[in-house]
């Protein structure tokens, strides 16, 4: 079958609620890869490597387990929010405790604009940096990461967020997209736009903490692959809007129009309210799994040719975003996005983010590597301009006890910073007691956190 460019050559499409236990063991066996009910595969070559079998059996293995434990996880995650909110609605827990004796308690609701997520509480900041304005150099940063992190709330929360607190315009539009192969709608990502200086955000949100479906995404080492844009990460591209037998066609086949995938729905967006304003730019955002969907949301602009909208592309911020392709994606993006129309690609991380240093780099695993400014920023927030952050694979010798000893200072300095420089480094007990305790035994996941 002939292959268009908006198809894969290459690719493996990993299928974990097909799979079986047995299924698994019988593939670690297998001498070679064949396609079968639980994973697609075409290929250029026909030579397997044991590594990529390896790496295959271990990630079907990963989404088994993570599919199996959903709705558990999904129960936790819920009782835990609603509890965070109950106390805040009710002042603290002894307000709560005394509500109760007087049959006063405030109960929240789950979908209303005052209710926050597990990653809010972290972090219970809403309003931007007062001291940095429109027009001052690091003024499009502040914004990309405060939408990065809003992101992770529900619809009303945003809206009021954005218009209240940033005096800015909610773009209303479905925040929830579908992914059509894990079919479900877990990919989220809002639009606001900055008449100051007018500009469109475009923020997806991260992995939820709570949501087995993200982390299946994220432990997905499916790949698509083609001449064009070389191989990419498939878990993203899925939750970005990959259609199912079909890649990345410049419009919806028939029979998905009804199916409101990422990049389809918001790149109709764009293009409606960047016809209001021939001045109007915009950027893209995200944390962790936002980050890499907003590196590979204007390369499939690249791939569609949507010159009139990268004409009009300010920047990619990102924040503790993994590696999303291999060196024939990089050159695809500086070759067709960033050099061909001046975007400004910063990628932000901090310390010792395990996630920004995933999949490895090396010439065993993937081939998955890094491009664009790193913003690199150490646990005294001193930043340095690198090529690639230090100890890019994490592991490393003694790397363990320093992690351990960075972390340790991290928890020391929450208490002290505050004296030091005023109120907005105070951290609240959701952040000290759940993120910064765990961080002594696994640094590399707190340092992610938004």
């Amino acid at each position: 079958m002939a292959v268009n460019k908006y198809q894969a050559d290459h690719y493996l499409m990993l299928k974990p609620d097909e799979v079986s236990i047995r299924k698994v063991v019988r593939l670690l066996w297998s001498k070679r890869m064949e396609e079968s009910d639980y994973f697609y595969i075409r290929e250029s070559d026909e030579k397997e490597d044991f590594i990529e079998k390896g790496l295959a059996i271990a990630s079907l293995s990963a989404q088994k387990g993570l599919l199996h434990a959903a709705k558990p996880l999904k129960c936790f995650g819920q009782k835990l929010e609603m509890w965070l909110n109950l106390v805040s609605f009710n002042t603290n827990i002894f307000m709560l405790f005394f509500n109760t004796l007087r049959c006063k308690v405030k109960i929240p609701k789950r979908k209303s604009d005052d209710f926050m997520s597990f990653p809010g509480y972290i972090d219970k900041r809403v309003k931007l940096d007062e001291k940095i304005e429109p027009g001052n150099a690091r003024y499009n940063s502040a914004l990309a990461i405060m939408a990065a992190k809003l992101a992770y709330e529900n619809k009303g929360f945003i809206r009021n967020t954005v218009e209240q607190h940033w005096k800015m315009e909610f773009i209303d539009m479905d925040t929830d997209f579908w992914n059509d192969y894990l079919e479900n709608c877990h990919t989220q990502g809002f639009m606001s736009y900055d008449e100051r200086v007018n500009m469109i955000v475009v923020s997806f949100r991260g992995t939820e903490a709570f949501n087995a479906y993200d982390w299946c995404t994220d432990f997905d080492i499916s790949c698509f692959e083609n001449p064009e844009m070389g191989k990419i990460h498939g878990g993203f591209m899925k939750a970005l809007g990959l259609v199912m037998e079909h890649g990345w066609p410049p419009h919806l086949p028939a029979d998905k129009r009804d199916k409101n995938l990422a990049y389809y729905a918001i790149r109709d967006k764009l293009k409606e309210r960047i016809d209001l304003n021939k001045e109007t730019k915009f950027m893209v955002t995200g944390h962790s799994l936002g980050g890499a969907l907003a590196v590979l949301f204007p390369a499939i602009l690249a791939l569609h040719g949507e010159t009139k909208l990268l004409e009009r592309l300010e920047g990619i911020y990102t924040f503790g975003q993994p590696r999303v392709g291999d060196g024939k994606f990089k050159s695809f993006m500086e070759e067709q996005v960033l050099d061909r129309y001046g975007v400004k690609y910063l990628r932000f991380v901090y310390c010792n983010d395990l996630i920004t240093r995933l999949p490895f780099d090396d010439p065993v695993t993937s081939l998955y590597t890094h491009f664009g400014t790193c913003l690199y920023f150490n646990s005294c927030y001193k930043g340095q301009i690198l090529p690639e952050e230090p100890h890019k694979n994490y592991f490393e010798t003694f790397g363990g006890t320093r992690r351990f000893l960075n972390a340790l200072f991290e928890l020391v300095r929450c208490l002290y910073l505050p004296l030091l420089k005023g109120g907005d480094y105070r951290e609240g007990l959701a952040m000290i007691l759940i993120v910064r305790f765990s961080a002594l035994a696994f640094p590399g996941a707190a340092d992610h956190n938004p």
